[in-house]
């Protein structure tokens, strides 16, 4: 998606899907297409496991999303002083971030400014039974 279809958005879904799933989606999204048909536009991001996403989502980097959210820092610099931790650290986390696409930099002279575009982060964790169908968990 483009900076501005993103900013349009409100809602980054999170979820984790194995390689093969994700390739079924995106097979049916574009068939959809070729349909003539809209496709799910919701920004999603899959994590191939529940390690992946939790190794990446982990307290501390929620923490700083909300931060970033909320106090709109106007730089790395500021956002490290908002959460009071080290600028090397929250440097690296959002370069990351930014990798991902849960985070967006602006850059305002020789400053990044990090950007939350989501006013919401849903994590979707579908459970496999038996039969091969899934559920999703909500919290």
């Amino acid at each position: 998606m483009e900076r501005e279809q993103l900013r349009a958005a409100s809602t980054l879904v999170v979820t984790v899907n194995s390689a093969t799933g994700f390739d079924d989606e995106v097979t049916e999204a574009i068939t959809t297409l070729d349909a003539g048909e809209p496709a799910d536009s919701t920004p999603t991001l899959s994590f191939t496991s529940y390690d992946d996403l939790l190794a990446t989502l982990t307290p501390r980097v929620l923490d700083l999303i909300e931060a970033i959210r909320r106090e709109e820092p106007a730089s790395i610099n500021a956002a490290a002083r908002v959460v009071d931790r080290d600028v090397k650290n929250v440097y690296e986390e959002l370069n990351r971030l930014a990798q991902l696409g849960i985070i967006l930099f602006e850059e305002e002279g020789q400053s990044k400014r990090p950007v939350v575009w989501f006013d919401e982060l849903v994590i979707s964790l579908p459970f496999e039974s038996e039969s091969g169908e899934t559920s999703t968990a909500a919290p």
